[in-house]
């Protein structure tokens, strides 16, 4: 795969090239994410980055104050605490922590452990999951507004965060482990492969289409993903590319 950093910081890219057309009304139009406006995921996609260039993020804890506390519940919550902020400001707050991530990111040591949601990460898997979450949020904000938001080769980072997390994806969803191969066609057309070839498992279709599954964004039966072995459907109703 290509650098991490630099595929990173061209997401946030393409994401401000589509935040900086916005109108008014469309900053305050509802966006795909249940109960947020467009201002709100901008907020959230904010509040997230400062965390990741904030003094606490090499303390290598989890961010999540307990077992019980949800992701979607704590986001809401702190979307709740700040809503209301201008675009112009809004934007300009969003921008102030990405365009500092992938440096940030990039900086620290090797074999540094950062504080996230569940578990500490390395630098490269935090880069992973921020494209994964700015890229599925992109979709929460464009897909409403019908805006087209072009599907990437950077895409092959979700994907391989979504096979990566299959065992936790499992442990969530209260199912036993389970070894899954992924053959995936790309937007480019060329393969992309997750896994042992010869697993009993076997996930195969666009990798767009098991981006979004992965995102909760599509369910399997929405696409033309096909599931082949006695584990497979469990594993492409389980998979997610973010922390619950």
């Amino acid at each position: 795969m290509t650098d991490i950093f630099d595929d990173l910081a061209a997401e946030y890219r393409q994401l401000d090239a589509v935040l900086e057309s916005l109108t008014l009304d469309q900053w305050a139009h509802p966006s795909a994410a249940a109960g947020w406006t467009v201002s709100d995921v901008v907020l959230h996609l904010a509040q997230t980055e400062e965390a990741v260039t904030g003094p606490s993020i090499t303390d290598a804890t989890a961010l999540l104050p307990s077992a019980e506390t949800t992701v979607d519940g704590l986001a809401d919550e702190m979307v709740a605490a700040e809503r209301g902020m201008p675009p112009a400001d809004l934007l300009a707050r969003w921008r102030k922590s990405a365009f500092a991530t992938p440096d940030a990111l990039r900086a620290h040591p090797p074999g540094t452990r950062l504080s996230w949601v569940r578990t500490p990460l390395s630098p490269r898997t935090l880069a992973t999951t921020r494209i994964a979450e700015h890229w599925a949020h992109a979709l929460d904000i464009t897909v409403p507004l019908g805006i087209v938001y072009p599907d990437t080769a950077r895409l092959r980072h979700v994907a391989w965060l979504a096979h990566r997390t299959l065992p936790y994806a499992f442990a969530v969803a209260g199912l036993p482990d389970a070894p899954v191969f992924c053959d995936l066609t790309a937007p480019d057309g060329t393969r992309w492969t997750f896994g042992d070839p010869d697993a009993p498992n076997r996930i195969t279709g666009l990798a767009s289409e098991f981006c979004r599954v992965g995102a909760r964004r599509l369910t399997p039966e929405q696409t033309g993903l096909t599931a082949e072995g006695p584990r497979a459907a469990d594993a492409l109703r389980a998979v997610r590319n973010y922390a619950a």
